[in-house]
C-alpha cells in the first residue's frame, strides 16, 4: 500500500466512526461506496488487528467494482451491515 503524506510529509490517517473489541466501524450515508483511501486505510488496520470492518450503509447503496475486488482480495474482513 502506497501511504499517502501531507504537505508537511506526515503520513496521512484515517480514524474508525467507532471501534469495539473485535470490530472496526464505518458509517456511510451513500448511494455509491468506492475503495476510498479511507476504506483501504481501515482494511489494512483491520487485517493487521485481526478485526472486522463493518461498512454500515444504506440498503439501497451499491458497491463499486473497487471495492468489490478489495473484499474479494481481503476475505471476510470487510461486512456489510444496513443502517
Amino acid at each position: 500500500m502506497q501511504l499517502a503524506y501531507t504537505r508537511h510529509q506526515v503520513p496521512r490517517g484515517t480514524r474508525p466512526d467507532a471501534e469495539t473489541l473485535d470490530k472496526i466501524y464505518a458509517i456511510k450515508n451513500v448511494s455509491m461506496l468506492r475503495a476510498t483511501y479511507q476504506i483501504r486505510l481501515l482494511t489494512f488496520k483491520a487485517v493487521e488487528t485481526r478485526k472486522k470492518l463493518v461498512l454500515k450503509v444504506p440498503k439501497s447503496c451499491q458497491f463499486d467494482v473497487s471495492l468489490k475486488k478489495l473484499i474479494e482480495l481481503t476475505g471476510k474482513t470487510i461486512q456489510r451491515e444496513n443502517l
